[in-house]
């Protein structure tokens, strides 16, 4: 993939929001793809000039904050591009999140130790705190899954509604011999 300086992005994001030139004239002028300069225009929108620069160093994101994007994608009628957007992260990311939270739960979306385990033997102490620990997390899991069957239960209930008013109510009717 093609990186582009962040003065280039701003040049055109700002010739794209000053004049009436289209996404569309902009990538015949430049030999950018429309997409592209779409989402530079959407970055700029919601995070300003930072929102163009090229980060330099690799971004962890906490199980909180995980949750939260895939709560606010569920209970927003927002593509998945403009949560991302919304939040400064990849779609994709997005998307993986939201794949392995209804997979394997909240589990999935904490941060996974990397390399090899050590072959350190735990103190009581230290098993003590890691079972606290765990009660905590098993506790925000159970209400990560109660919040998903709400949702679920008010999808179906707005559905049902929908229904109802396009098809009305169904009426016990007599039959034609």
């Amino acid at each position: 993939m093609v990186k582009y300086k962040s003065e280039l992005k701003a040049q055109i994001v700002h010739e794209y929001l000053s004049t009436s030139q289209s996404a569309y004239d902009l990538s015949k002028k430049y030999q950018i793809n429309r997409r592209e300069i779409a989402k530079w225009v959407q970055r700029y929108r919601l995070n300003g000039i930072n929102g163009l620069k090229r980060r330099r160093q690799k971004r962890t994101f906490t199980t909180d904050f995980k949750l939260n994007v895939i709560d606010y994608y569920q209970t927003h009628e927002d593509s998945m591009a403009e949560v991302a957007a919304r939040f400064d992260i990849l779609a994709a990311q997005v998307s993986a999140w939201r794949t392995q939270f209804k997979r394997d739960g909240i589990t999935a979306l904490k941060p996974h130790p990397k390399g090899r385990p050590s072959k350190v033997k735990r103190t009581k102490k230290q098993i003590r705190q890691l079972a606290n620990k765990s009660e905590v997390e098993q506790l925000k899991e159970e209400l990560a899954k109660k919040n998903q069957e709400l949702y679920n239960t008010k999808l179906e209930r707005d559905l049902l509604k929908k229904s109802l008013s396009l098809f009305g109510p169904s009426k016990p009717g007599r039959k034609p011999k």
